[in-house]
């Protein structure tokens, strides 16, 4: 359980884990009823008001493991069934309220949904209160608070609402899939969905008959999780699993900083093109500056196009902390490249199932790319990396002015300033998830303090500067 944040992810873990382990087997859809009984064993409940509610939640927990509903393209769902415990949400007024002569709450609404009973305190009519807030900032006592739902509080976009039933429910053509309200519901009611099993398939059809290998390309913010062991014993478990090699997505960054400083300095202004749910922000709420989306792909599908281009039949899967990857490598333009995604909740969970034991194995090596490639995992790592492909490409004429946008808010707020011609910066750093990709969804942990340990990740890099990295690579 220490390996995880909360229980929540503990659950999810576990039943990733035995679907995992009876995909292995050939034996899951034999078994696939039994695992609710295996997590849930007896007749107490340990989470719900009764086993067999529980047991429901496990099915949908399970069906989400294998796949999902394949009729919704989006990667992030709604167990409806789990969804039922949070409150309805909206202003409520508390027992703070004194009862005021001053009634400022009454002045400041404008749609009349405020009255008073016979001990002057403060009731909101819902069926008239639009949820303004005007109420809440005049009080003096600060008596008025907003039960906004943790699912709706995490998302920056607006994509969750409530049904008719009061359960969460997503606007797929808000949503980005950043996966923040997956990583934020108590209750686990909203998941991303797992291609777990085809990464299985993908590793025991290479086994079965050798016709191609498997690529693991890692994401730098790997060096923040894993904490109980070494990165060298991560990298040899991920082999133990079938993996022909594993390679690190920073060189992939490497190879996108080297072009977007070049790309930068040609058109002028740029918004950066590595995290997929910021593009599809972009592409969403601020279609007219799609034209500014860097051309280049993201590290990920930078990499994995260059691994093709030397082994035409290798299969490539991406392992990182990004639930937005899941959505990205889905689009034809990097589906031809990348095979498929997991994350690092997902990783421990295929180890697992195999019965792998970590900390009993021998080092890997995991080195092949610079400081500035590693240090894409964590907010402002980009901005330093083009900063640094413009010193190492001679563009001494070009007056690099980026603004680092940590989180979606301000994100928002840059391409907001940037579509109305107010913004003086002309480069935009774009994560959707605060603190970078070392705050993603599918991370083991959260915390700012992993920014720290992937500086000290890429420090450890032979490459010290981009071209070091670059010059590396075999030219086809």
């Amino acid at each position: 359980m220490n390996r995880f944040d909360t229980k929540v992810q503990y659950l999810k873990y576990r039943v990733l884990r035995e679907v995992a382990r009876y995909a292995w087997q050939d034996k899951l859809y034999d078994k696939i009823l039994d695992i609710p009984n295996i997590i849930v064993p007896g007749k107490t409940p340990t989470m719900r008001c009764c086993v067999y509610k529980e047991r429901a939640i496990l099915n949908e927990r399970v069906k989400l493991a294998m796949g999902g509903d394949p009729t919704n393209p989006n990667v992030i769902e709604v167990i409806d069934i789990a969804c039922d415990d949070c409150p309805s949400g909206g202003y409520e007024v508390t027992t703070a309220c004194r009862g005021c002569l001053a009634h400022r709450c009454e002045a400041a609404c404008k749609k009349g949904a405020i009255t008073f009973d016979h001990n002057q305190k403060a009731h909101i009519d819902k069926s008239k209160c639009v949820e303004c807030g005007m109420c809440s900032k005049v009080c003096p006592y600060s008596a008025i608070i907003n039960l906004k739902r943790p699912c709706e509080n995490s998302c920056k976009v607006k994509a969750i609402t409530m049904s008719e039933s009061l359960a969460a429910q997503i606007d797929n053509s808000k949503c980005i899939s950043c996966g923040a309200c997956v990583y934020q519901c108590p209750f686990g009611a909203i998941s991303d969905k797992s291609y777990i099993l085809d990464v299985i398939d993908i590793i025991k059809k290479s086994k079965n008959n050798s016709a191609y290998k498997v690529y693991a390309v890692v994401a730098p913010s790997i060096a923040s999780q894993f904490t109980y062991v070494s990165l060298g014993q991560v990298v040899t478990a991920i082999k133990e699993l079938g993996f022909f090699s594993v390679v690190e997505a920073a060189l992939g960054a490497d190879m996108v900083a080297d072009e977007e400083a070049k790309e930068l300095a040609v058109k002028g202004f740029l918004t950066s093109s590595c995290c997929p749910a910021f593009v599809k922000y972009i592409e969403q709420q601020f279609p007219d500056m799609i034209k500014n989306i860097s051309h280049n792909l993201s590290p990920m599908a930078t990499l994995a196009k260059y691994i093709k281009s030397l082994d035409r039949k290798a299969k490539v899967v991406f392992i990182g902390p990004c639930t937005a990857k899941k959505m990205e490598f889905r689009k034809k333009e990097v589906h031809k490249y990348v095979d498929s995604v997991i994350t690092f909740e997902e990783l421990q969970a295929l180890i697992d199932s195999k019965d792998i034991d970590m900390p009993k194995l021998a080092e890997g090596h995991l080195d092949n790319a610079s400081y500035f490639g590693r240090i894409f995992a964590r907010s402002g790592g980009l901005t330093d990396a083009v900063r640094q492909a413009l010193k190492e490409n001679n563009i001494e004429n070009f007056n690099f002015n980026p603004v680092v946008c940590d989180g979606i808010e301000q994100c928002k707020v840059a391409l907001l300033r940037a579509s109305k011609g107010m913004l003086p910066n002309n480069f935009i750093e774009g994560m959707a998830c605060v603190d970078g990709c070392i705050g993603g969804a599918g991370c083991l942990t959260h915390g700012i303090k992993n920014k720290a340990e992937v500086d000290i990740y890429g420090k450890e890099a032979l490459e010290k500067s981009i071209h070091d990295a670059l010059s590396q690579i075999i030219k086809v």
